[in-house]
């Protein structure tokens, strides 16, 4: 569910610099004309949850006690050993010790953050940065470690759990397997060789009390989260349902029957176009030799003109290499070709004040709008002979040379292709399978439509859809474009945690020496402003946890974009995607490794693939809409299946002002959104809008968006608090809004008719509609939906994702999303073959949208995997059928 942000200005980095203010602040400095990185005005790094306006006291008094307590073991390790280091060298390992112990509590500065990532950097290159990180830090020789110096300790311990702290003979206290820091730990009677001390319990593993570390410690559960097991490969298995031959059989008969009609039409364009061409060269079809193109397996061909995937055949320009695709040469040769014109049009920064409701910039001050320009397209029609002559050059091309036929794939494979599989399924009939009713209890409401029989999910629990009975019934609502929810998906999990500081720890030790460095920052996107932004990672993660807050006391809703790169998740975070696959529901669709019906998995290695994820997705949220700024994932309709799981939530609780804030900040939107409608009207009408009372009024409100918070009223009874105590473990995390197929159309109408009452970036009115979904510019609120209702009967399937569930959305049901909690979701793409029609009504859509649209490229290349699929199939059931007959005659 990539968000498409329009090209437009980046916001300065946040940082402790003098444009922000702290939290007790009364006054905040106003922004000058066209300083850009004041749009937003955005608060300190300060939490505006309770805790920090309480202090915390408690946490600095620990970690004083603990550095402390650290400097008398050096003296002791000093004296014991008989040797002093030099005063310099020690002040030095000091720091970075009491650096260390800062870490554990996810407390450290900006200027600390790099010492972090220093210390990441010469890890990975194995050098001797600290008296820690020594070789013993591999994994063979800590447990060589373990096995030499530990043995007696860990089996004294076998039945209690009394953390130790041995000494004997001068030896420091016994290494933590998670900090390899000398410290109390409490040994593993399993394993006898893990043991963890008491702060990595308590910062690491909340859930795990000391007792249960010494029956069964981290490591042996499959759950450590420690720098060296999060790196490892293969250590959780990704567990797939046995399937017998004969239920191997019948999923690949039904993929080849559902492929077989899309195989069909891909063939007859080909053959058309080859008819064409005879004609053309005055040879019969037989006697036609189509020319190979020169292209590698490791690249992509595009039209130049649509840029739809170019499988097999296409036309060539022989002088210029401009290439065609054969649906652009059908509307050639029917005269029905249009112009991919590029859109012009760029949102503009009005400043801080329009942002949060109140007037805009001078427009002295304010960067023109590029509007669009009509372009004239030249004539481009086909010769008398059919043969098309290349684009002109206003449009990319020569406008000399005859288009010549070139192919890629050998001559006449695809269609043996599609003459093999109709021999298969002929000679093997499919025989269906009918599915049990489904259980009330595996039913959610999610709509109150009225004549209607789709009003609830197929909403299963994880550890019942191992059942084949259960993949009939989600096959049946996957055919009907319904989505589908399936609860506790978790629970089949290890627990390795999912806490973005875990992942962030991770990454950092991960990546290349020379990234490392820019790991302490990440690029987010502001909600309120729609634009991008950069801020340190800490500051991020910690307003995750314990919410951010502009200058007037409005929730900052932050999203981390590409975090990390969805085309690199498996590589820097192997640990993370195993777990995901592995609690992945319906693998054989989901699984982008092996599932059986995934059609993503049957291209071959040395074809280039999509990059389908896992994505990870990490932004802020609160249970109350805002109406502007809210984190949300905007209307937009995905090209391909996808399922998506919250891995972890954390709620942030406001305070009485800021409660009070918004109250008062919603009436100051509004006035600006009628005023803006009126001037509107005013400027279509050419008649003079309000009277002067109305516009005194109007005016008097809108000047309060000057937002100096001494002027903002706060009243401590003005609405109620939400309570982390009033939460209960069914409270949802995201709420999902999902249309059916069949609405489209209407929504659409809709979305057209009301685009000036939405806001997109930089809380500017939608000015121009490309596509109302496509676009990315809209999302619906509470009013909006019930508009909609209203207006048009349209009703999507609205739910609450809760943690651990996996929401299944087909690929061509437009949705969105509003974040509740702070949520981390973790979601994996995947090609079912029920869905390959929605895959190609969509891969046209947007071939016709304009040549900068970033909708536009057709990613997914759904005609390559259609046929790769096919072939796979094939060659999957001959040897199968193969195997069952040799068994057979064996047992004869």
């Amino acid at each position: 569910m990539e968000v498409l942000i329009p090209e437009q200005e980046r916001l300065s980095r946040y940082q402790n610099d003098v444009r922000r203010i702290s939290k007790f602040s009364t006054v905040p400095r106003v922004p000058r004309n066209g300083e850009v990185g004041e749009i937003l005005g955005h608060g300190s790094e300060e939490s505006i949850s309770n805790k920090e306006e309480n202090g915390n006291s408690g946490s600095s008094d620990l970690r004083t006690k603990l550095s402390s307590k650290k400097r008398q073991n050096n003296r002791e390790s000093e004296s014991s050993c008989g040797k002093k280091m030099a005063k310099k060298r020690r002040n030095a390992s000091n720091k970075r010790r009491r650096f260390e112990d800062d870490c554990l509590d996810f407390e450290f500065e900006e200027d600390e953050e790099l010492k972090f990532l220093l210390k990441a950097r010469a890890r990975k290159r194995g050098s001797n940065f600290d008296s820690v990180m020594t070789e013993e830090n591999s994994k063979d020789a800590r447990e060589k470690n373990y096995r030499l110096r530990n043995t007696n300790a860990c089996s004294a311990s076998k039945n209690t759990c009394t953390p130790k702290n041995v000494k004997g003979n001068g030896e420091d206290r016994l290494k933590c397997h998670q900090c390899m820091k000398k410290r109390t730990v409490v040994p593993c009677t399993k394993c006898k060789q893990k043991m963890y001390c008491i702060p990595c319990i308590k910062q690491w593993y909340p859930r795990l009390k000391e007792e249960e570390i010494s029956e069964l410690c981290p490591f042996c559960r499959g759950n450590c989260n420690c720098n060296a097991c999060l790196h490892s490969n293969g250590m959780i298995k990704t567990p797939k349902r046995v399937i017998s031959d004969g239920a191997k059989i019948q999923n690949l008969q039904h993929l080849l029957y559902s492929l077989r009609p899309y195989l069909k039409q891909i063939c007859e364009e080909q053959t058309r176009e080859i008819e064409i061409e005879a004609t053309i060269q005055r040879k019969s079809y037989s006697e036609l030799e189509v020319p190979q193109a020169l292209c590698h397996n490791d690249e992509r061909v595009f039209c130049d003109h649509c840029a739809t995937s170019i499988i097999d055949l296409h036309r060539s320009c022989p002088k210029c290499s401009y290439e065609l695709c054969l649906h652009c040469c059908q509307e050639i040769r029917k005269g029905s070709v249009t112009s991919r014109r590029e859109v012009k049009f760029q949102y503009v920064n009005r400043g801080y004040e329009y942002v949060h409701g109140g007037d805009p910039l001078p427009e002295s001050s304010l960067s023109k709008i590029s509007k669009e320009q009509a372009e004239s397209f030249t004539k481009w029609s086909a010769n008398d002979d059919r043969s098309v002559i290349c684009a002109p050059r206003e449009i990319g091309g020569c406008g000399k040379c005859v288009l010549e036929l070139k192919r890629i794939l050998p001559q006449g494979w695809i269609s043996s292709l599609e003459v093999k599989a109709v021999d298969l399924l002929e000679t093997f009939r499919i025989v269906e399978r009918k599915c049990t009713e489904t259980s009330k209890k595996m039913l959610r409401r999610a709509a109150s439509r009225v004549d209607s029989d789709d009003n609830y999910l197929y909403c299963p629990a994880s550890r019942d859809i191992l059942q084949e009975e259960k993949l009939l019934q989600f096959r049946q609502c996957w055919t009907n474009g319904e989505p589908v929810i399936v609860r506790d998906v978790l629970d089949q999990a290890t627990g390795l945690s999912w806490e973005p500081k875990v992942m962030w720890r991770a990454l950092c030790e991960n990546v290349d020496p020379e990234v490392s460095s820019k790991m302490s920052e990440v690029k987010a996107i502001d909600c309120l402003a729609g634009c991008e932004v950069e801020i340190s990672t800490v500051q991020f993660f910690r307003g995750y946890t314990e919410g951010r807050r502009y200058y007037n006391f409005w929730p900052e809703m932050l999203k981390l974009k590409d975090w990390p790169p969805s085309d690199k998740f498996e590589d820097l975070l192997p640990r993370h995607c195993d777990e995901f696959i592995c609690v992945l529901p319906f693998q054989e669709y989901t699984d982008p490794r092996a599932g059986i019906l995934n059609l993503a998995v049957k291209l071959p290695p040395g074809v280039l693939k999509p990059d389908l994820g896992p994505k990870t997705y990490i932004g802020y949220g609160i249970a109350e809409e805002l109406g502007r700024g809210d984190s949300v994932t905007k209307l937009h309709c995905d090209m391909s299946d996808a399922v998506n799981i919250l891995t972890h939530t954390a709620e942030v609780v406001l305070s009485h002002e800021q409660h009070s804030a918004i109250a008062r900040l919603k009436e100051i939107h509004k006035a600006q959104d009628e005023k803006e409608h009126l001037d509107r009207e005013k400027l279509n009408s050419d008649q003079v809008g309000q009277s002067d009372n109305e516009e005194m009024e109007i005016s008097e409100i809108a000047a309060i968006g000057k937002f100096e918070i001494s002027k903002i009223e706060v009243k401590r009874d003005a609405s109620p608090v939400f309570s982390s105590e009033q939460a209960t473990e069914e409270t949802g995390s995201a709420l999902w809004d999902i249309f059916r197929r069949e609405d489209i159309p209407k929504l659409e109408a809709y979305l057209r008719n009301h685009s000036k009452e939405f806001r997109h970036s930089y809380c500017s009115p939608v000015e121009q509609v490309v596509h109302p979904i496509h676009d990315q510019s809209f999302y619906l609120t509470s009013e909006h939906k019930r508009k909609l209702k209203e207006e048009f009967g349209v009703e999507p399937w609205t739910f609450e994702q809760r943690l651990g569930e996996a929401v299944f959305i087909p690929a061509g049901c437009p949705h969105q999303v509003r974040n509740l909690k702070s949520c981390t979701k973790v979601a994996v793409d995947f090609v079912s073959p029920e869905n390959v029609g929605e895959c190609l009504r969509l891969t046209e859509e947007f071939r016709l949208l304009p040549i900068n649209h970033k909708a536009r490229e057709d990613k997914l290349e759904i005609k390559k995997m259609i046929v790769y699929a096919v072939d796979q199939a094939i060659k999957d059931f001959e040897a199968l059928v193969s195997t069952q007959r040799s068994i057979s005659e064996a047992a004869l």
